[in-house]
């Protein structure tokens, strides 16, 4: 799947000028990562949005929002959205939206590099 390159610029606008920001393909997307983890990323015209587990019932009720399946028959994990363009076609959603996943993907320890492993 390919990934719209005006909403991942937008997402782009977004986060410019916040320190360690990485962008990795993921997802069939782009995904925006914080110390390792995903905050945000772009997955067809959707924003995935990680947040806090415990918010999700709520989230959901916000509009375009929707469950981001990642398991295929183990049900949608908590705290994985997706949410449609009408949820964030303002600049203010848009904001909202990257917020959230910023604040949560700040709230979780660093992933460390990996290493890999040396021949002997």
């Amino acid at each position: 799947m390919t990934y719209s390159e005006m909403q991942a610029a937008r997402v782009r606008k977004e986060l410019a000028g916040r320190s360690g920001i990485v962008e990795k393909q993921m997802f069939g997307g782009i995904a925006f990562l914080l110390g390792g983890n995903m905050a945000v990323g772009v997955r067809g015209e959707d924003l995935i949005v990680r947040v806090e587990p415990g918010q999700t019932d709520t989230l959901l009720q916000e509009p375009g929002a929707k469950p981001f399946d990642l398991s295929g028959s183990r049900g949608p994990p908590a705290g994985w959205l997706l949410v449609a363009q009408s949820g964030y076609q303002t600049d203010v959603a848009l904001r909202t939206w990257v917020k959230r996943g910023v604040a949560y993907a700040s709230s979780l320890p660093k992933k460390g590099l990996t290493k890999s492993k040396e021949k002997r």
